[in-house]
């Protein structure tokens, strides 16, 4: 995935990431042992940072660790974090901890996703969840944003779609905002794109015309539900992320975990019931 900064100097995209994070120059120099002065003399292009200096602030403004190699180098040092691919020998045991999350999670659904939300892994539970979407979206690399998102994919059976995919395009505006993909930015473009499909009353009422919503109404109110439909069964699930801490790879710092709680009862045993 490709960041794209500005060629401004490594002074005025550091001055960017502190006015971004709502941090004064004096309360960065504190954090960083250094002063208000030199912070400003390095923002201003008057005094170049130290390598070291720029890991401390980058440290301190809780950069990305793509974005920390891109100030290196144009601070004129060497990248400091490796990238390498998931596929490599030495990620082997990466691989495997990821394979044994998943494992470890079902009945229930989890997939493993990078940084332009390209699928990396999934268990079973996120499998049964596909059934029905379209090959031409299920060709690798699959993203988990155009098989959610596609008239194709999982958004015709998605019971709350206008809330989820708000949610989701927020999502990915927050991240373009902080690693500045031309990849991201296009990849939103494109879902944010995709119609709506129009569901109307279609089976968004059940017989006693009350609607579909008996899910959500089963669903706690701490959290946006995926309330999604399989099988003529109505299924609610709370979803939440998990990322590597401090990560020293940019290809670790890029992978997040997705795992999706069922929300009801009703959700645990049809999962448990379809994947004994």
């Amino acid at each position: 995935m490709t960041t794209v900064f500005p060629d401004t100097g490594v002074g005025p995209l550091l001055r960017d990431w502190r006015e971004r994070r709502r941090i004064s120059q004096l309360d960065l120099a504190l954090r960083a042992d250094s002063s208000a002065r030199h912070i400003s003399f390095i923002e201003t292009g008057r005094s170049r940072p130290s390598e070291d200096m720029v890991l401390r602030l980058a440290e301190q403004l809780d950069i990305p660790v793509r974005e920390r190699n891109a100030l290196l180098v144009m601070a004129g040092y060497a990248p400091r974090y490796a990238q390498t691919p998931l596929d490599d020998p030495a990620m082997a045991s990466v691989r495997d901890g990821l394979d044994r999350l998943l494992a470890g999670y079902e009945p229930y659904p989890a997939l493993v996703v990078d940084g332009r939300y390209d699928v990396v892994a999934v268990n079973r539970g996120i499998a049964l969840l596909m059934e029905g979407v379209a090959e031409e979206l299920l060709t690798p690399p699959l993203n988990a944003m155009r098989i959610t998102l596609h008239p194709a994919g999982l958004a015709p059976r998605i019971r709350n779609l206008a809330e989820w995919r708000a949610d989701l395009l927020t999502q990915m505006e927050r991240q373009i905002a902080l690693v500045r993909s031309p990849e991201l930015r296009t990849l939103y473009e494109e879902v944010a794109a995709y119609p709506v499909p129009d569901r109307a009353d279609r089976a968004d009422r059940d017989a006693d015309g009350r609607g579909a919503d008996r899910a959500q109404e089963r669903t706690p109110s701490f959290a946006l539900p995926l309330v999604i439909e399989h099988g003529g069964q109505v299924l609610s699930f709370i979803a939440s992320i998990a990322t590597f801490n401090t990560p020293m790879d940019v290809t670790v710092a890029e992978l997040a975990i997705e795992t999706f709680l069922p929300a009801d009862r009703e959700t645990a045993a049809y999962l448990r019931e379809r994947l004994p």
